[in-house]
């Protein structure tokens, strides 16, 4: 974990801030003291999407449990990672 008050946690948040703008979206932090995975929060505050330092940030079982309810976006590199497509076969009638 990193320390919130050190160098590097307030450059990442300043980057994340920084793209955020750029792309128009309002930041929400989540508690640096959560024990809720991230997907879990993502679904519950429904956002949509989740910004990123790097790839780096999240393992890929994560980064698809986010993806399947919300983009993610990467500072650096830049990277967009699309929501997965809903196939979940819609009822008519």
């Amino acid at each position: 974990m990193i320390d919130p008050n050190s160098d590097a946690q307030r450059w990442h948040r300043a980057q994340i801030c920084r793209l955020a703008r750029h792309l128009g979206y309002a930041v929400i932090w989540p508690p640096d003291d959560s024990v809720i995975p991230i997907a879990d929060q993502v679904r519950a505050a429904d956002i949509d999407a989740v910004i990123i330092p790097s790839p780096d940030h999240l393992d890929a079982l994560t980064l698809n449990a986010v993806m399947s309810i919300s983009s993610v976006e990467s500072v650096c590199p830049r990277l967009s990672f699309a929501r997965w497509a809903d196939l979940t076969p819609q009822r008519h009638g």
